[in-house]
């Protein structure tokens, strides 16, 4: 099988032409990266449905630490030293841990606050001009949510955001290598006081149940409890941030879908699952490599390649969804089948809390705003998220108008 070349231009807009002739190539293709690491990309559903459950695929980053230099530097080696890179054995008890504390009732407890705090932000938007939906909603509500979860509040939750903003801009770029370096030292100090002060006067927040907890093989040490919270500060706003935009944008684009949701609300739980399918914020998975020569798709992933799991691109592979690049809200029996969070034992822990927190912000902007329509040129593009690694599919700003009663036709930002 020939190597597959760098993407267009124009895949950042919109990458499901190119996996789909990826896929039509072959579900399983080598790829010739940037980054000079032998790579393997999946983008059949059935293949990567397997390749998320094969012990034969790792995410260990200790036992490839070399390919995880390769790709992603030293500077946060000790935040990613968490439960997404790492086996079993850790892995499980990490993984249990968490788990514990992440229980359905716990989510579920949280619903009142959410819907609070989706109401509070809206308050906030202008309904007479256009807002950008991303910074002034779709942002700031999970960022709050995950903040409270961890006992970070007030001025401390404006200075780790801000640090943890450098990590995010200049993680892939040399030239911002200290300033890497410089948020990560900063986040591993304030994490570590943090937990030592919810150690000496614990609450009912979600870290003091970390801290609390029990295992067998032994609690979560101070080193695992601060890779913890980056990851869960990490995962649970920016997934469920970019998610809450694609749901928003993509309702919009697709007014016959949106109007099949206004008039039977209980369509909106497995319309969630369908959004989610089709334009999901994962585009591609995390860390993962071979850890002995395999086969999948009927192609050989020599030991020690990189593995890549094209989500995207298998929530859309018509052998598993019937006219799959088309939105349906009433497509049924998703949650069990797409990809959009993962599968097998990496299944993401988050995904009750990201779907309660879908639901509330769809909830309350087509209770409030069921006219709102998108600030944009018919011909415009969304702003999509751009960048060498496709990890995420999301939109930089989303402009709408809230109350179109009240503007002029004039709407840009």
């Amino acid at each position: 099988m020939a190597a597959a070349t760098t993407s267009p231009p124009e895949f950042r807009t919109c990458p499901y032409p190119v996996y789909r002739t990826l896929r039509e190539q072959a579900p399983v293709v080598r790829l010739t990266p940037g980054h000079g690491v032998d790579t393997y990309l999946i983008t059949g559903y059935e293949e990567a449905h397997a390749a998320f459950a094969d012990p034969r695929i790792g995410k260990d980053m200790h036992e490839a630490i070399d390919l995880y230099h390769a790709l992603f530097g030293d500077a946060c080696e000790a935040l990613d030293d968490n439960l997404l890179f790492a086996d079993p054995p850790r892995h499980t008890r990490l993984r249990q841990i968490a788990k514990n504390a992440f229980t359905p009732r716990h989510v579920k407890e949280l619903r009142p606050h959410i819907q609070e705090l989706a109401q509070e932000f809206l308050d906030r938007c202008p309904t007479d001009e256009p807002v950008d939906l991303m910074s002034s909603f779709a942002l700031p509500l999970p960022v709050m949510v995950i903040c409270e979860l961890l006992g970070i509040v007030g001025q401390e939750r404006v200075e780790v955001l801000q640090w943890f903003s450098v990590v995010t801009r200049s993680r892939f770029s040399r030239e911002l290598k200290a300033d890497l370096a410089e948020a990560e030292h900063w986040l591993w100090d304030y994490f570590k006081r943090h937990i030592e002060l919810t150690r000496e006067r614990p609450t009912d927040d979600f870290l003091s149940l970390l801290v609390e907890s029990e295992h067998e093989d032994g609690p979560l040490t101070d080193e695992e409890l601060v890779s913890m919270m980056w990851v869960l500060l990490f995962a649970g706003h920016k997934t469920t941030t970019l998610q809450i935009g694609n749901c928003v944008y993509n309702l919009l684009t697709h007014p016959e879908q949106l109007r099949a949701i206004q008039e039977d609300r209980e369509l909106l739980p497995q319309a969630i699952e369908e959004l989610l399918r089709f334009e999901g914020s994962v585009e591609t998975s995390t860390f993962r490599y071979a850890l002995e020569d395999l086969e999948i798709g009927g192609t050989t992933i020599p030991k020690g390649a990189l593995v890549q799991i094209a989500i995207a691109a298998a929530n859309r592979d018509p052998e598993k969804f019937p006219a799959p690049d088309t939105l349906d809200v009433t497509r049924e029996h998703l949650q069990s089948t797409h990809l959009g969070f993962g599968y097998g034992s990496h299944y993401c822990l988050g995904a009750p809390l990201a779907r309660l927190e879908l639901e509330i912000c769809l909830t309350a902007l087509l209770d409030r705003f069921p006219d709102m329509v998108l600030a944009l040129p018919s011909s415009q593009e969304g702003d999509w998220l751009k960048g060498p690694f496709p990890a995420f599919r999301g939109l930089e700003k989303l402009p709408v108008v809230l109350d179109p009663s009240r503007t002029v036709d004039d709407w840009t930002l």
